[in-house]
């Protein structure tokens, strides 16, 4: 038997059939295919999510705020400034040296009480010399009345005429007319040296001394300091500036509270007693005057004092918002809120009370609004911005930025 009848007759050992290897062929190009639609398919995978990472990062990433409801209900809390119920500055009315000062600043002192005494070497000659010019006029005056009887006796014998009579007549009034200017200055300068000693106007606490002795005093002088201020702290006015939006709230007869840094923890109770009945344009507000009863003179002048007010119901419907989330333009006050969508809302805003840091708003928000903090001045209504999340923040604080 030849080997090609040998091959024939075992057809196993012969090798694959074309049918066989057609079929192994089809199998490789499907698979072929099926790996490039998968490589090809991943590419334009990744190619989507790559724009659409381009384009979330080409938004602006901003931060919000919620509107909050203030914590402090109905309250309204402003500075105020304490004052003394009445107080003096007390001047000298004349030149003269300091010879004695009689109280210092702290000491209480009554009504008419000696503060200081002055030395007025030159006032004391000017009233010598005025009391001496004072009796020379009184003395021509009672020689003018003297003559002036003696001619309207000689008148009634005709031994003078009535022309000589009034003239003698005219003498006496002018005389004494110079005696009364005379005597007035005397008092002028009596009352001038009265002023060489000064005194309390009132009882009270004396807050301020600059006399020393031996000190020169001028009076009149516009830079002259005053040598001693009495202030009556039995009672002190706060002075407190309320914003227009609240001022009709704020009513004489209202009370409120004051406290004060000196003393935490503790409160004092003032009753509002006037109104200037204007606003103030330069800070929009209007001045009222509140008195309290100071009897441990706890309450200094010239202090700074929180006041509290209890406002009106309809004044604590108010929202508050970090002072850096509002935007101010040639419209007013603006925030900017964003969507679900994450476009802009510009909306305008009432501030009812602006302390700084935070903003009270009595219109224009509520608390499901999410507000920009911090928004850039070019922001405009139906811009797009990416709102942070706290994963961003922290992410962003661990890269530095």
């Amino acid at each position: 038997m030849s080997e090609h009848e040998a091959t024939i007759a075992n057809p196993a050992e012969a090798g694959p059939d074309s049918r066989t290897l057609k079929r192994v062929g089809i199998g490789a190009a499907i698979l072929a295919v099926a790996v490039v639609g998968v490589g090809v398919a991943s590419r334009i995978s990744a190619t989507e999510e790559l724009r659409q990472t381009a384009a979330a990062a080409a938004l602006p990433s901003v931060a919000v705020v919620t509107p909050k409801a203030d914590a402090e209900g109905n309250a309204l809390v402003l500075p105020g400034n304490v004052q003394a119920f009445n107080s003096a500055a007390i001047y000298a009315r004349t030149n003269g040296y300091v010879r004695r000062w009689l109280a210092d600043i702290g000491d209480r002192v009554g009504a008419g009480q000696p503060l200081a005494i002055l030395d007025a070497p030159d006032l004391d000659q000017q009233l010598a010399a005025a009391q001496a010019d004072y009796q020379t006029a009184l003395a021509n005056q009672r020689l003018a009345a003297t003559t002036s009887t003696r001619w309207s006796a000689m008148l009634k014998e005709d031994a003078v005429s009535q022309q000589e009579v009034d003239e003698k007549a005219g003498d006496l009034a002018a005389r004494m007319a110079v005696s009364n200017a005379a005597l007035a200055n005397v008092k002028r300068l009596k009352a001038l040296q009265g002023f060489t000693r000064l005194s309390a106007p009132f009882a009270g606490v004396v807050t301020s001394r600059s006399a020393q002795i031996g000190a020169l005093v001028v009076a009149g002088n516009a830079s002259a300091q005053p040598l001693f201020t009495v202030s009556d702290i039995h009672r002190v006015r706060i002075y407190v500036r309320v914003p227009q939006g609240y001022s009709a709230a704020v009513k004489p007869g209202a009370t409120a509270t004051l406290s004060l840094p000196e003393y935490p923890g503790r409160t004092f109770t003032a009753t509002m007693t006037s109104s200037a009945g204007a606003v103030d344009p330069q800070s929009g507000a209007v001045l009222v005057q509140l008195q309290a009863a100071n009897p441990d003179a706890a309450l200094k002048p010239g202090a700074f004092a929180q006041v509290r007010f209890q406002v009106g119901a309809g004044q604590g419907n108010a929202l508050t918002l970090p002072g850096s989330a509002i935007l101010y333009g040639n419209d007013g006050p603006t925030v900017a809120v964003v969507g679900k969508d994450g476009r802009v809302t510009v909306k305008p805003v009432t501030i009812a009370r602006d302390e700084g840091a935070t903003v009270q708003l009595s219109t224009g928000v509520s608390t499901q609004d999410r507000v920009i903090d911090t928004p850039p001045d070019a922001i405009r209504t139906g811009d797009r911005v990416q709102v942070q999340t706290a994963s961003t923040g922290a992410k962003d604080s661990a890269h530095g930025r």
